[in-house]
């Protein structure tokens, strides 16, 4: 077992009970074919989540999508890690949701300043589905914000799972640091998640890696802090939910 530094920053520090799961037999190891079976689960949800289907196409039947995108990859994790799927998953503390309002916030500060800056240089696409929401009826609105409950939390195992991955290839296989692998494994989850956006966004990479990318960075920072998917989703929640309800009233006041 590698040795780590005891200085170490609290983000990197190897805790027994507060350390990331799957990567060094803690608490079991997922080999190479596991992962590579949990990673093709990912890209089964996502497929379902963004390639059209009629049957789900209905106010209700959007919900569907949204559901397994979620549930297929973690119905992968658990057939990976039978006994310890639920790893990923910690209490949730009172100091946690501080964590989830303070990095929404943070977020939403650090990836408008990067949006304005890229969109000076470069100009950026708008989102379809955000920039049409004050067309939505009170129902449709509803259903909307249910449905981004299940799909922020896939978009989390999205990329927490790859950067469990990650480690498992960095610290295990290829003889990295805790750190190092700590670090490549968000950096790379992060450029990843960014690139799925490519088809929201007019297929502009520069937007998708940089401002998506850079906004997954942050929103990443409370499963590092915490390694409790639970809280990086309320953060992503909170974060989107806000954003939405700002487009919403917005539009609303420019209307009157």
């Amino acid at each position: 077992m590698k040795q780590t530094n005891s200085n170490s920053h609290r983000l990197t520090r190897s805790v027994p009970s507060n350390d990331f799961p799957y990567y060094n037999g803690a608490p079991l190891e997922i080999s190479g074919r596991r992962w590579f079976f949990v990673m093709g689960m990912v890209i089964l949800g996502f497929l379902v989540l963004t390639i059209p289907v009629p049957l789900f196409a209905g106010r209700f039947g959007q919900l569907i999508p949204a559901i397994l995108f979620l549930t297929i990859p973690l119905m992968g994790l658990a057939i990976a890690a039978p006994k310890h799927w639920r790893a990923i998953f910690r209490k949730v503390r009172g100091c946690d949701v501080l964590w989830m309002v303070g990095f929404a916030l943070l977020n939403i500060v650090v990836s408008t300043g990067i949006a304005l800056l890229v969109s000076k240089e470069f100009g950026v696409h708008t989102n379809a589905a955000i920039a049409g929401l004050a067309d939505l009826t009170t129902l449709e609105l509803v259903l909307f914000f249910l449905k981004t409950i299940p799909q922020l939390m896939g978009e989390e195992v999205l990329t927490i799972l790859p950067f469990l991955a990650l480690m498992y290839l960095l610290y295990t296989r290829r003889g990295h640091s805790r750190k190092s692998s700590i670090v490549w494994a968000w950096l790379i989850s992060a450029v990843m998640f960014g690139l799925v956006h490519l088809p929201t966004y007019g297929w502009d990479v520069i937007q998708c890696v940089i401002v998506i990318g850079s906004a997954r960075l942050v929103l990443m920072l409370p499963y590092l802090l915490t390694k409790n998917i639970w809280v990086s989703t309320g953060t992503h929640i909170l974060n989107d939910w806000i954003i939405f309800s700002v487009v919403i009233l917005g539009a609303t006041a420019g209307s009157q």
